[in-house]
């Protein structure tokens, strides 16, 4: 110890390099909101409240239609004995319901996350292939902690004045949602999963009369097998003509109601009998098990969670920057307020100003109304006529309360600064000193940033407030040197050295300084 300080003493630009190496790499990977130019950030994982569940991994496991008994019979109980001998596992839960099963693998807390999960997918691969029914496919939840749900949202219409307006249904904004938002969003940095929550999706729907089935002779797995046959293409060999050649392929991918009305179950005297011969074909909702509710309405949105280990406060960045990025692409259509106008309005308004196919089969054609708006002043437009676009609106963003939480420590460091310099100086009466023992207190914080980064520490509210209320240790030790610095150089005769009169100071109190510490750096 005693020749540290010698050192320091006396290799001033050593520890002037050494001091801000440590500043810019504090600086560097410090958890607040700082724009440092060129010095690339690579901040703490920082969150609002730490992470105390489970180290667990959970197996999914989807089998429609059945009760929460056969569910337990056939998927819970074979998965969770098979499951059981993985090493590390400490304990497995399991719970049955109506069409799913979960089962929960408890690790002991010092497996690695994604080693666990490297071991269950091995697991799940070399079951025996009877052990399940067919076509049942257990499979591995997100790498996420049941904290890793930092950000929900909802998609609604919305006019050019931001005001919510509707006009879409929720099934087509869970299409949005499913096939639009979803993907854009888990392509941020950070995000293990993006869940869709609400709304219905749109699902083919073929209705079967029985009746029709007794009349034509026909069998329930014939229109089965008529309607699967129908939605496929076929590939086949190569045709050569003048030297080119050609791929011959079958098309037969559904893109319309009629294209399974039209699918041939079986022919009877020469006769064909079709699938809308026996059946009702329409568009219809799927069977849900949920639904979103956002100020007592029925509700399309998502649910962002962030990866394991990353930092919740940068995917939140990460997934807003994205949201504005798709911002532009989210659909738009006209809407009628049919509470301040009537059809006969509509049609005459249609007439005057040039609207062509302003209704299609009876239904208000969007796209013609659009393509009017996009040409016409808005203030031109009728007060029944407006339009609404797809917006994406966050209902629990996380990042909020993440600000608070570093804010409460910004200002409890810069209290304790400040307060900590009128103490010195009252009791110390010295200014110098008072700004030297002051500068320690941010050093410290910066360099606690580096040792959470290294250590793998995450900066929540229990970490912050510790660094806050330790704050007050680094003090003491300030004060004590400091202090005892300044009595040796009071005592000391002119000739001594300036060099060696600190030297003693420090190295009479510097036992019992670290000490003092290390029993708070241990405890």
């Amino acid at each position: 110890m005693n020749r540290l300080i010698h050192f320091c003493l006396h290799q001033k630009l050593v520890v002037l390099l050494l001091l801000g190496f440590f500043v810019g790499w504090g600086i560097r990977v410090a958890p607040f909101d700082w724009n440092t130019g060129p010095l690339e950030r690579d901040p703490v994982p920082v969150d609002a409240i730490p992470d105390l569940g489970d180290n667990q991994q959970i197996v999914f496991t989807e089998y429609p239609g059945r009760s929460p008994q056969d569910v337990e019979d056939q998927i819970t109980y074979p998965l969770t004995v098979s499951l059981l001998g993985i090493p590390g596992v400490r304990e497995v839960r399991s719970y049955s319901m109506f069409g799913y099963s979960y089962v929960y693998l408890i690790f002991e807390e010092d497996v690695e996350f994604y080693w666990s999960r490297s071991r269950v997918l091995e697991k799940l691969n070399s079951l025996p292939a009877n052990l399940l029914p067919e076509k049942v496919t257990p499979s591995l939840g997100p790498d996420a902690t049941g904290l890793g749900q930092v950000f929900w949202y909802v998609l609604e219409g919305r006019d050019p004045d931001g005001k919510p307006i509707g006009g879409w249904d929720t099934d087509e904004l869970r299409g949005i949602q499913d096939w639009q938002v979803r993907y854009k969003l888990l392509s941020a940095k950070g995000v293990a999963e993006v869940a869709s929550v609400g709304g219905f999706v749109r699902q083919y729907q073929v209705e079967v009369d029985p009746d029709a089935l007794r009349a034509t002779g026909v069998h329930l797995m014939m229109v089965a097998d008529a309607v699967r046959k129908t939605n496929q293409e076929i590939g086949a060999r190569n045709l050569v003509v003048n030297g080119v050649e050609y791929i011959l392929r079958g098309t037969g991918y559904i893109k319309s109601l009629d294209d399974l009305r039209n699918a041939v179950v079986t022919v009877r005297d020469n006769t064909p009998i079709t699938v809308g011969d026996v059946a009702t074909v329409q568009l219809g909702p799927a069977m849900r098990r949920g639904a979103l509710d956002l100020d007592g309405a029925d509700a399309v949105g998502g649910v962002v969670v962030s990866r394991f280990k990353a930092n919740p406060m940068a995917t939140i960045t990460n997934v807003k920057a994205k949201i504005a990025e798709l911002t532009d692409a989210l659909p738009i259509r006209a809407v009628i307020d049919w509470a301040k106008t009537d059809r006969a309005t509509v049609e005459t308004f249609a007439d005057e100003h040039g609207i062509a196919d302003a209704f299609t089969d009876g239904i208000v054609n969007h796209d013609a109304w659009l393509n009017w708006t996009k040409t016409t002043d808005r203030a031109d437009w009728p007060e029944w006529l407006n339009t609404s676009k797809v917006t994406i609106q966050s209902f629990y963003d996380r990042s909020g309360l993440i600000k608070e939480t570093l804010n409460t420590l910004d200002e409890a460091l810069f209290q304790q600064v400040l307060v900590t310099i009128i103490v010195v100086i009252v009791m110390v009466l010295h200014l110098r000193s008072s700004l030297l023992i002051s500068a320690m207190l941010p050093l410290a914080v910066l360099i606690t940033f580096i040792a959470m980064k290294q250590f793998g520490v995450d900066a929540n509210i229990v970490a912050l407030s510790g660094i806050a209320i330790a704050i007050g240790t680094v003090v003491d030790v300030g004060i004590v040197l400091t202090e005892n610095i300044l009595k040796h150089l009071d005592e000391a005769p002119p000739e001594k050295s300036r060099a060696t009169v600190i030297y003693e100071a420090v190295t009479e109190v510097a036992s019992a300084v670290t000490t003092s510490v290390a029993t708070t750096v241990v405890s």
